[in-house]
């Protein structure tokens, strides 16, 4: 298994045999409005192009159709006749953008020799987590291959939890930037991971890799590899523990 960030949530993954991109997030920097005020997004390049990202790719993940996990520019540059899978519920959408092999997956899929599970999450919690809405993360298993588990937008919750329990993964791919979206009083929420719930779920999985994602990338993060690898460090958690790839990185793991 190879898995590559390329930016945000964006993922490569070689997996038995097929080549898997996950939340394609293709705009230019600075191209699309911010979520703060702090800055236009996304705040980094791509660091491929997005003809070498869609190289040799077979398949399609989306896992929620928020603007930073499936935007425009990826809408009109992904083949619409990859086959691509999706949360139930969006399908509708995604095939009125012309996509034509479009399938949601609400428990377990098998897509050539590969057992596609969807999992559950919470963007958030309360009345931030009802503006978030839907989200899914997924489970892969193959024959001679490690379980992956790539949690998606989420918080630590008890789906997670669950997850981590009854798949066992060898690795975990979590969205670590901290990110935060405000109620309706302006108050701020956390809508996916932070340093603390990313070295809880290594706690949580002590014979798996934890790799965290979805970082430097968007204004409403509050947290940054540094800071993620700092207290991780002070918290006992090693660098093989837990990877914090830069954009662009492969990782590579075998059973």
């Amino acid at each position: 298994m190879i898995i590559q960030l390329v930016r945000n949530a964006t993922l490569r993954l070689d997996y038995a045999g097929r080549r898997i991109l996950i939340d394609p997030y293709f705009a230019d920097k600075h191209a699309l409005p911010s979520y703060t005020g702090l800055s236009p997004n996304p705040l980094v390049g791509l660091p491929l192009l997005p003809d070498a990202i869609l190289d040799g790719v077979q398949t399609v993940i989306v896992s929620h159709l928020h603007s930073d996990h499936f935007d425009t520019a990826a809408q009109s540059l992904v083949p619409k006749d990859l086959p691509l899978y999706c949360q139930p519920g969006n399908e509708a959408t995604i095939r009125d953008k012309g996509f034509l092999d479009v399938t949601p997956v609400a428990d377990t899929i098998e897509h050539e020799g590969i057992s596609i599970t969807r999992t559950g999450g919470h963007h958030g919690t309360g009345e931030v987590g009802g503006i978030m809405g839907s989200v899914s993360g997924f489970v892969f298993r193959a024959h001679g291959e490690p379980t992956l588990y790539w949690a998606g937008d989420t918080i630590l919750c008890d789906e997670v939890r669950a997850a981590i329990a009854d798949y066992r993964p060898d690795v975990i791919v979590t969205h670590s930037s901290g990110a935060k979206w405000p109620d309706s009083a302006g108050e701020r929420h956390l809508i996916v991971m932070d340093t603390e719930q990313t070295i809880e779920t290594c706690r949580l999985a002590p014979g798996a890799v934890v790799i965290a994602t979805h970082m430097e990338a968007l204004d409403h993060g509050t947290t940054s590899r540094a800071a993620l690898r700092a207290q991780a460090d002070d918290s006992g958690v090693d660098a093989e523990h837990l990877r914090i790839p830069a954009d662009g990185e492969s990782l590579t793991f075998e059973v």
